[in-house]
């Protein structure tokens, strides 16, 4: 039977960051099987990682869809490959996925993985957009798979409430809201809502931070950032924007580990 494990990601701490399960398989399994696995663990994401000659493939599902892209778990599943064996810990971690080639390396401590950047572009709001977050926009955009609204203050960005009824019918995968922090303590906060895809609120998500360091590297004119995810849990990362790619630096916990039975 398989091992499982569930790891929390973006966080060094067990009980914050993102949890994901990892399932690590000798083999490819039947995608209906996965999706049902996920909705048992009912995460926001359930990794299945199976080798190949010198990768692995990895998929990502939450509990009701298979998605193209994933941060967390796959900082996640680097962990655990690293931790249980089976990868030495010098050795690149090397994923083939529905969003290409994926790579993560250890650096100290931390996990840094190499991600396509996914730019925002500047579009007008759906009608409705603002009443639903709940506070005035500085900026609207879309990138390949989210809306992005900035936001005047982190404060704004901590204390929305949005009707996750609406975000469900705008067609996207989900929102990303964002604001600068000028605390000095991060560059940048945000907070990533996603009902369409079975998750209202992602608590850290490497995925969204895709476009969120393509966005303010425009806006702040720098490539390197201290972000922060202000979720109810939440978890940092260190990011690094370089040409067409996003280095997202994170540390992971393994929280509990056993085997599925079916």
């Amino acid at each position: 039977m398989p091992p499982l494990y569930q790891v929390d990601a973006f966080t060094d701490e067990p009980f914050t960051g993102n949890p994901a399960a990892v399932c690590v398989l000798k083999q490819d399994a039947d995608p209906a099987w996965m999706q049902k696995v996920a909705a048992e663990m009912n995460l926001a994401e359930t990794a299945f990682v199976s080798p190949r000659n010198h990768s692995y493939q990895l998929r990502w599902f939450t509990p009701t869809v298979e998605v193209d892209l994933c941060g967390h778990a796959t900082l996640a599943t680097a962990h655990v490959l690293w931790e249980c064996g089976q990868l030495p810990p010098d050795s690149p971690c090397i994923f083939e996925s529905k969003s290409g080639e994926l790579r993560a390396v250890r650096i100290g401590n931390k996990i840094q993985l190499d991600f396509p950047a996914t730019p925002v572009k500047e579009k007008p709001a759906p009608p409705g957009l603002e009443k639903a977050i709940g506070a005035p926009f500085k900026f609207v955009g879309m990138s390949k798979f989210d809306y992005l609204v900035e936001l005047e203050s982190t404060e704004q960005v901590k204390n929305i409430s949005p009707d996750l009824d609406f975000l469900l019918r705008l067609g996207s995968r989900g929102v990303i809201v964002t604001a600068q922090d000028k605390s000095g303590d991060f560059d940048f906060v945000s907070r990533f809502f996603c009902p369409a895809v079975g998750v209202n609120e992602d608590p850290v998500t490497g995925s969204a931070h895709c476009a969120l360091g393509s966005y303010w590297k425009d806006r702040l004119d720098k490539t390197e950032f201290q972000a922060w995810q202000a979720s109810a849990r939440g978890g940092g990362m260190e990011i690094k924007v370089e040409d067409q790619r996003i280095k997202l630096l994170g540390q992971a916990v393994t929280v509990f580990s056993g085997e599925l039975n079916c």
